[in-house]
């Protein structure tokens, strides 16, 4: 959208002109001016320093590398051209090298910022902390993430694409686009706007990557409990019962799968969040006609399992089931594991015994 003035005659575009054309340069003057009005690419950031590059395996630098008040680093990167260039694989690359600098060598690299032949690391510090809001450094809380601002005068369409798809991946990256303009009486104005992710979306966007983040955690810490119940229970089944010798939990579906003797019938555990269970189902097209052909016994059923239960015959559906539902499972104190296991075993050799001879004989 073009910037207009408002004048006696109406809006007067005002006119958009480049970086090359003014004269300006990268450092000498871009990073000169965003260096002292941090501000202006976003609120709530502390230059650490310029030209940073503190490695010595590389002669790469950062163009500005800045501080956030939730402790995190943050790598910008500064263009002045129309198309950004491959500044966001540059930014990457800098983003990790940095990622693992600790509060005491921010502190280093501000004091020498502030002063490169007398560097102040006490003033330094103090500042940071203040900045911050701590009263003594915490390295477990400083530089868990690590950010990219791109600041550049236009991006081109491989480097947007970029930006989104890392930013689905929940790599904090974002786009500010910097457009010089001028005046009629000569004065230069800059218009600095965020466009990827909009300003106005911004926070919307945030809270969406955070329930990603959050869904992907819980997605992890699923899989690994699941893994290591399924495991215990396969082992202390063992102990019991063949029933399921010689099979493999899945630990994606939460499922340990056994035979009993016909095709498309099986005898399995299934372990939930909070309420597991063990079922015969039945995965066929003529499943449900079985399941009912056993329910017309449902009370001698029952009489040898040793209590009711839930006969699953969704019509139209081909999963049917008979199961009996135990409290407890993955999500529950590991220290409740083995009672949990134990019901869900004993539940298992009552419904086997009830339903394996009966259902290896239908026809």
């Amino acid at each position: 959208m073009p910037i207009l003035e408002v004048s006696a005659n109406g809006l007067v575009p005002i006119a958009v002109t480049t970086f090359e054309a003014e004269g300006w340069r990268e450092r000498g003057d871009l990073q000169r001016l965003l260096k002292d009005h941090i501000v202006a690419l976003e609120e709530g950031l502390m230059v650490l320093t310029e030209e940073f590059g503190g490695w010595s395996d590389s002669s790469r630098r950062i163009d500005l590398l800045c501080l956030d008040k939730l402790a995190n680093l943050v790598v910008v990167e500064l263009k002045r051209t129309a198309d950004g260039g491959h500044m966001e694989l540059q930014a990457l690359r800098y983003a990790a090298m940095v990622s693992a600098m600790t509060f005491e060598q921010a502190v280093e690299t501000f004091a020498r910022h502030r002063n490169r032949a007398s560097p102040d690391t006490d003033g330094a510090r103090a500042e940071i902390l203040d900045f911050l809001g701590w009263t003594t450094a915490r390295e477990d809380s400083f530089g868990n993430d690590t950010r990219i601002i791109l600041a550049a005068a236009d991006f081109g369409k491989e480097l947007t694409t970029t930006v989104l798809w890392l930013r689905e991946r929940d790599i904090d990256i974002r786009c500010v686009r910097l457009r010089p303009h001028r005046l009629a009486n000569g004065n230069l104005l800059l218009e600095i706007q965020q466009i990827i992710p909009l300003a106005e979306t911004a926070e919307f966007v945030t809270s969406i990557q955070n329930k990603r983040i959050a869904e992907r955690k819980e997605r992890n810490e699923r899989g690994q409990l699941l893994e290591r119940f399924l495991q215990q229970l396969s082992e202390r089944a063992l102990q019991r019962t063949r029933i399921h010798e010689g099979r493999t939990p899945d630990a994606d579906l939460g499922v340990l799968f056994g035979a009993i003797g016909k095709a498309g019938v099986s005898i399995n555990y299934v372990i939930a969040r909070d309420v597991s269970r063990v079922e015969v189902l039945f995965q066929r097209d003529d499943g449900r006609d079985l399941l009912l052909k056993l329910k017309e016994d449902q009370a001698e059923f029952e009489r040898a399992f040793g209590g009711p239960l839930d006969w699953d015959e969704k019509e139209n559906v081909r999963n049917c089931r008979v199961c009996q539902r135990v409290e407890g499972g993955y999500r529950s104190s590991e220290e409740e594991w083995p009672v949990i296991q134990d019901r869900l075993i004993e539940a298992m050799i009552r419904l086997d015994g009830a339903f394996r001879r009966r259902i290896a004989s239908l026809q």
